[in-house]
């Protein structure tokens, strides 16, 4: 049973596309997927020629036509960018119109039951605002266009796990977000992905806000009235919890396996810890070496993962774009795409 996976082309002007190349290029995928790639031909085809790697685009206009073989990419065309226009590394309204379209044909895609899971490569926020698509990261277009309203950004790495209560605003913004029922809601998103990942009953660190989880309202009250409430329904509920938990001591103890999974309060107290293990500065070279971790957004009724880096503009198209992270985002939504073809058959 080999799940069909949509790779969305990312940000042209990046270097989503090669990772593309350089992931699909490797035999072994095809032994567990399909893959394909939804987004512009001309533009692989151009990353193909870049590497240097002997393959050939099969342009397809519908899934059926796909050949999914190693000697070859199967590419979903949108036909929506002018590479003779396209300047990599460079933001601009058609990259990000392009990247967009591709995101919104891989929900379609999806949402239709044509593919079983969708990957994305890496976007340019600014891009696609200027481009007039006003979102600020995937998991906001995900949620939209399937109509979500309970979702959660799971970043996964190791066995680190960490789901966030609030993504992408201002952190003044974010404070403000830290409500009860969006901390339980967040709660269960996780415990049900961590048994969807074979754990059977997942202990779960809660960060608190505050410095000292508030340190009993001497240095804010949020840890005291929303976090903790939360936690202990929670508990009520069934799920084996703990917190609000210190954040600066909760991470130490998770990538040491304490915790099966963790949630932060806002981006950057989850984002911090993922990328200090998974990410691997070559500070002689000045270049990020190895981008490792996977982005899952749970809660939709169709599978996203994504690497969890940029678009690295400052390094595309040299050929030394790292395809890592996009390897393990396509090794997670394999399992959870056959775990979902296998429920579907027994429904």
């Amino acid at each position: 049973m080999k799940p069909i996976i949509a790779v969305t082309m990312g940000d042209p002007a990046g270097i989503g596309p090669e990772i593309i190349v350089k992931s699909f290029s490797k035999g072994a995928l095809y032994d567990t997927c399909k893959p394909l790639v939804v987004g512009d031909a001309s533009t692989i085809q151009d990353s193909i020629d870049r590497l240097g790697i002997d393959l050939k685009v099969n342009v397809i206009d519908k899934v059926e036509d796909a050949v999914f073989n190693i000697e070859s990419i199967d590419v979903f065309d949108l036909d929506n960018v002018d590479l003779d226009q396209l300047e990599l590394g460079k933001v601009s309204a058609m990259a990000g119109k392009a990247a967009f379209e591709s995101v919104v044909k891989a929900i379609e895609l999806a949402l239709a039951n044509k593919v079983d899971a969708t990957v994305t490569a890496p976007i340019n926020k600014e891009s696609i605002n200027l481009a007039g698509h006003h979102y600020s990261g995937h998991t906001e277009i995900y949620a939209d266009y399937t109509d979500t309203k309970k979702f959660a950004m799971l970043l996964v790495e190791k066995d680190l796990r960490v789901i966030h209560v609030t993504t992408h605003v201002a952190l003044r913004q974010a404070c403000d977000m830290i409500k009860k029922d969006r901390v339980i809601d967040v709660i269960s998103l996780l415990h049900d992905a961590c048994v969807q990942f074979g754990i059977e009953k997942p202990k779960i660190g809660v960060a608190g806000l505050n410095p000292h989880a508030g340190d009993g309202g001497l240095f804010g009250t949020e840890d005291d009235l929303e976090i903790s409430p939360a936690v202990r329904e929670a508990i009520a509920l069934g799920f084996n919890v703990e917190g609000p938990v210190p954040p600066d001591t909760m991470f130490a103890k998770a990538v040491q396996g304490y915790y099966d999974g963790c949630v932060a309060m806002y981006h950057d107290q989850g984002h911090i810890p993922f990328k200090m293990i998974g990410f691997k500065w070559d500070n002689e070279n000045k270049i990020m070496e190895s981008v490792k971790g996977v982005n899952i957004t749970l809660g939709l009724p169709i599978i996203r993962t994504s690497v969890d880096h940029g678009t690295a503009f400052e390094i595309a198209g040299q050929g030394i774009a790292s395809e890592d992270a996009l390897d393990l985002a396509i090794d997670y939504a394999i399992p959870m795409a056959k775990n979902r073809i296998l429920k579907s058959r027994d429904n």
